[in-house]
């Protein structure tokens, strides 16, 4: 469906019809099956309208103002941008946890274990000191922090 903005040449009258399609206006047109509601006028033609463009979906409703993703100042993300950002990565990240293993304090040992062939590889995820991380990654074992903090199951309510 189509509509379109129409006027009446006798009177000058606006109004909106709504047609099947382009073709399907020209086609009533010219079988002079429209007129005007106000006059009855049949000699009816397109009036110039406005495109109807939505809104962009990064727009706010109306009234409130848009927040620009980087400071103009100083190039830095806005703050509205940074709460979208870790809103985003915490959601990502309660999303993959349980697919991952607690291994609590163990967590530098398991790695190790599953990266030497010891244990099935696994995803696992734990606590470790930053020394024993150091450790990991100097061994090329790929670990990195979790990027919001958690609490441990048997501390969580």
């Amino acid at each position: 469906m189509i509509v379109f903005d129409l006027r009446c040449s006798a009177g000058d009258h606006r109004f909106e019809a709504w047609f099947a399609s382009s073709g399907s206006f020209a086609d009533q047109q010219a079988r002079g099956l429209i007129a005007c509601p106000v006059c009855g006028d049949a000699e009816v033609e397109k009036a110039v309208m406005a495109p109807r463009v939505g809104a962009k979906s990064n727009r706010q409703a109306a009234g409130g103002a848009v927040q620009p993703a980087v400071s103009a100042q100083t190039g830095e993300p806005s703050p509205e941008m940074m709460r979208k950002l870790i809103a985003d990565i915490a959601a990502k990240q309660a999303e993959m946890l349980p697919q991952s293993r607690w291994v609590g304090r163990d967590f530098a040992d398991a790695a190790r274990a599953m990266h030497e062939g010891r244990a099935a590889e696994n995803l696992i995820h734990g606590q470790a000191s930053p020394e024993e991380a150091q450790a990991l990654r100097d061994d090329g074992i790929a670990a990195m922090p979790l990027l919001v903090p958690i609490a441990p199951p048997d501390a969580a309510n």
